[in-house]
């Protein structure tokens, strides 16, 4: 594991170890135990899309490890002013130990791996949102006590939240329904991965999808980008939303799953979503810990 560009890439081996390492540091920082294993090392972290969890959880993440975590806004950096970004890659590898990247283009984070010398961490393209996922691993593992067996159901877009969900479950041995408007499937090359599972079901119908699900989870109509198609996302996503119906059809222990931020009313309702508050917000929390754990695995 040289990298983390996308959960493709990541065995089953591989996902189960940050996970360990992600709980093991969450206990150590709940009981005060320090672990500078990053000391004297620097995260350089360029954000071409703003956010609010992933900044903070990778900040606060390397100076809990002992290193020092480096805010370059796309303003900051001569690849905002139209530097080749192989030139970039080569020239920040000279003075950091490894770079955390939340931008458009995947094929902007996979060039920065190519051509850089030092890990590369993908904080969320348009094609995956890997961190986020192994943050929610880490939370269903916690709540279930387990993965393999369970039922993922993913609720909206087919957008990076469900590319990474749908391999991230399969390969930890899951059964994943999806349910989306047929215009806003994942991509084909998503969807011919999951074809190798009997367990994936792609669907347009949300009951069917949710039906003995043990975890639900739903992201935003329109993400980041996608602001003018909002009218023409509400319309096409009417009917996908979380609400006490759809959780009458998956099981009655049944967890829900946000990555947030949150539209209330529009893919989940108010009520399912304070009555979820709990995993939600430890699935917030969870980014730290996982992120934590991939940043030791790679520049520890």
């Amino acid at each position: 594991m040289k990298h983390l560009l996308k959960m493709l890439d990541l065995t089953t081996e591989e996902i189960t170890e940050i996970l360990d390492l992600a709980d093991q540091l969450k206990y150590e920082l709940n009981h005060g135990i320090p672990h500078p294993h990053l000391k004297g090392k620097t995260l350089g972290m360029i954000f071409q899309k703003a956010s609010t969890r992933t900044r903070v959880s990778f900040e606060t993440g390397m100076y809990q490890l002992g290193g020092y975590p480096l805010f370059l806004s796309s303003n900051d950096l001569q690849i905002g002013r139209g530097e080749p970004v192989q030139d970039t890659a080569r020239v920040l590898s000279r003075y950091l130990n490894g770079i955390m990247i939340r931008t458009f283009e995947q094929s902007e984070v996979e060039a920065l791996a190519e051509y850089g010398s030092i890990p590369i961490i993908n904080g969320l393209t348009d094609f995956c949102h890997p961190c986020q996922v192994l943050a929610d691993l880490m939370t269903i593992r916690e709540f279930k006590g387990k993965l393999e067996g369970l039922k993922m159901c993913f609720i909206g877009d087919g957008n990076n939240m469900a590319n990474s969900l749908i391999v991230g479950c399969l390969k930890m041995g899951m059964a994943v329904s999806i349910a989306c408007p047929d215009d806003y499937q994942p991509p084909k090359g998503i969807l011919d991965f999951a074809a190798q599972y009997d367990c994936f079901e792609m669907t347009n119908s949300p009951a069917q999808a949710a039906k003995d699900a043990d975890v639900l989870i739903t992201d935003v109509w329109a993400s980041m980008g996608q602001e003018d198609e909002a009218a023409k996302r509400r319309e096409a996503f009417a009917g996908y939303q979380i609400n006490d119906d759809l959780m009458a059809c998956a099981k009655s222990d049944a967890m829900v799953l946000h990555c947030l931020p949150a539209h209330r009313e529009e893919e989940i309702t108010e009520k399912v979503f304070e009555a979820h508050a709990k995993e939600i917000f430890e699935e917030a929390e969870n980014r730290l810990h996982a992120q934590k754990a991939v940043m030791v695995k790679l520049m520890a």
